[in-house]
């Protein structure tokens, strides 16, 4: 396996973003029939008696300050809880010693780059869940991730490909049990090492990128550094954590 190629790539919000903040209850989809009843007129509940429950099911404020002024592609609503399942990679100290080399050659051609403050590789879209249904969503990803074996993977994912593909079915199939939206179709699996507000792929790509790759490709042990051993599947959902050991 030669050294991890690099990519550049444009991403429409954060990872704590989706395309649509509506959510229908599980299993439904969008196959209803008949009219609905009416709605019921409903009372505003008493700021005293709001302030009673917090943190209950108010998902965390939107703030864009706190993450470099990306905007949430979705309004935040009460108990509407923003939920992204990933691998984690906990850098070691020769990772960030290749990162902080090839970070200040990259911002010779986009200066606004911001190195990432952690890192992962995605195995779903961001999408929205009801705060009721976020542990039913977790129970279900961990009896799809349990018969899963852990795995060595090179970054951009070359080896370990299929097993990556085998996790995204997994978890595409609860997706769908949630009616929510599965992952990208023939996905490319990468580590995001920084970011940029705006799109800069023509800044990017080509000789940026080849630059950038031969900085790799000539890294002291470059092929055994960009690999990652999985142990687990994590699932954020808002300012929840939880995590699916691999065996």
């Amino acid at each position: 396996m030669s050294a991890a190629p690099l990519v550049g790539y444009s991403s429409s919000g954060s990872e704590d973003e989706s395309e649509d903040g509506r959510q229908t209850r599980p299993g439904n989809g969008s196959h209803r029939r008949g009219q609905s009843p009416l709605p019921r007129p409903r009372f505003p509940v008493p700021d005293s008696v709001l302030n009673m429950f917090p943190g209950t099911e108010e998902g965390p404020e939107d703030d864009s300050t706190k993450h470099g002024g990306r905007v949430r592609t979705f309004p935040h609503e009460r108990g509407n809880w923003a939920t992204h399942v990933y691998v984690p990679y906990e850098a070691k100290e020769e990772f960030l010693d290749l990162l902080d080399v090839l970070l200040p050659h990259a911002q010779t051609y986009v200066p606004r780059l911001v190195r990432m403050e952690a890192f992962h590789l995605s195995l779903s879209q961001s999408v929205v869940l009801r705060h009721h249904w976020i542990l039913p969503f977790v129970q279900a990803l961990k009896a799809r991730m349990a018969s899963f074996q852990r795995t060595f993977i090179g970054l951009e994912v070359t080896s370990g490909h299929a097993q990556f593909l085998d996790l995204v079915s997994e978890v595409d199939r609860v997706m769908e049990e949630f009616d929510l939206t599965t992952f990208y179709q023939d996905p490319s699996f990468h580590l995001s090492l920084a970011w940029c507000v705006g799109d800069a792929r023509l800044q990017l790509e080509g000789q940026c990128l080849q630059e950038l790759q031969a900085i790799v490709d000539g890294f002291e042990d470059a092929e055994v550094l960009l690999r990652v051993y999985i142990e687990q599947v994590r699932c954020k959902s808002g300012n929840k954590f939880f995590s699916m050991p691999l065996k």
